[in-house]
């Protein structure tokens, strides 16, 4: 690289979430419990999927790359918010900033283009249930989850190739606890109004368009399923419920952060929070709870888990 894509600065500094050692102390236990819970919930759900053969549908497929992309986000921020509580100086280098907003838009947009896949899953399973393995067979389920993952990381790409080469030369503080696009380029010694607004186009309004897209699409089951109300109309609406709920969770966040035209931090910052720490762990909840099933099957397997000790 030349010298004039050389940024002076190195080290980004983090002002973290509060300064009151009570709420240091809240936020380290509430952050430290639901991470590891949101980790042992989606590692259950993928185990008890991958061992009973009465779950190996498309729906559940896809549940458990949702709950694999979830164990993941719960990995990206938290362990390095919930080390730097404590800290004084809570510092993150250039490179580890740029690494962290990567994984989070590429992970972010694979989970938005997943969520979408799986409600065109439950549409084809309510509208068109004797065709449904027909067109969701294990070749169009791959396929889903390589395109999910090949956009998140395009996505993730194209926006930090117009960041990347931004000079940094002068403030390096962060009103965060963690690094993304709209708080890095603020610190840019350029003008980076027009970027800011490519930002916001390309992840908010995505990010809006594609939540616009998935309530319709629930709009569309829920009215088929008014229509042709049968025995099997409960299980559907409780789906759509779970379905609706992680979409609200998931979008809800995003789209303030990145669509709302005006700067609230200690809102965001604690939006964000309840992104990074709540969001993963709710996800593999709801769809527990929701689905008879799945709840069955988690119970069977907990209950097995814990007697393998005391037998052996």
């Amino acid at each position: 690289m030349d010298e004039t894509n050389q940024s002076v600065v190195t080290k980004f500094v983090f002002k973290g979430l509060t300064n009151s050692w009570v709420m240091q102390i809240f936020l380290f236990v509430f952050a430290s419990v639901f991470c590891l819970a949101s980790l042992l919930g989606n590692t259950l759900i993928v185990l008890t999927v991958a061992s009973n053969s009465q779950l190996q549908s498309p729906m559940y497929f896809l549940l458990v790359h949702l709950s694999f992309i979830d164990m993941i986000d719960s990995c990206m921020v938290n362990p390095k918010m919930i080390s730097d509580l404590f800290k004084k100086h809570k510092l993150i280098s250039f490179e580890g900033c740029v690494s962290q907003i990567f994984f989070i838009h590429a992970v972010g947009a694979t989970e938005m283009v997943l969520l979408i896949a799986m409600a065109f899953d439950l549409y084809i399973a309510i509208c068109k249930p004797l065709h449904y393995l027909t067109i969701m067979n294990l070749r169009v389920c791959i396929s889903i989850v390589v395109i999910s993952w090949t956009i998140g990381i395009s996505h993730s790409f194209f926006q930090l190739a117009f960041v990347i080469k931004l000079p940094f030369c002068g403030p390096n503080k962060l009103d965060s606890f963690y690094c993304d696009l709209p708080w890095f380029i603020r610190l840019a010694c350029t003008d980076t109004y027009r970027l800011q607004f490519l930002i916001t186009a390309n992840s908010g309004f995505i990010s809006l368009g594609a939540f616009f897209i998935l309530i319709i699409s629930y709009i569309v089951i829920l009215i088929t399923v008014r229509q042709h109300s049968s025995g099997g109309s409960s299980k559907a609406l409780s789906t759509l419920s779970a379905h609706i709920s992680v979409v609200i969770l998931f979008f809800g966040p995003c789209i303030f952060v990145y669509v709302w035209p005006f700067p609230t931090f200690p809102v965001d910052k604690y939006l964000a929070l309840f992104d990074s720490v709540i969001t993963p762990f709710l996800n593999p909840t709801i769809y527990t709870l929701r689905n008879k099933e799945m709840k069955q099957s988690v119970k069977r397997l907990w209950g097995q888990l814990m007697r393998s000790p005391t037998m052996s």
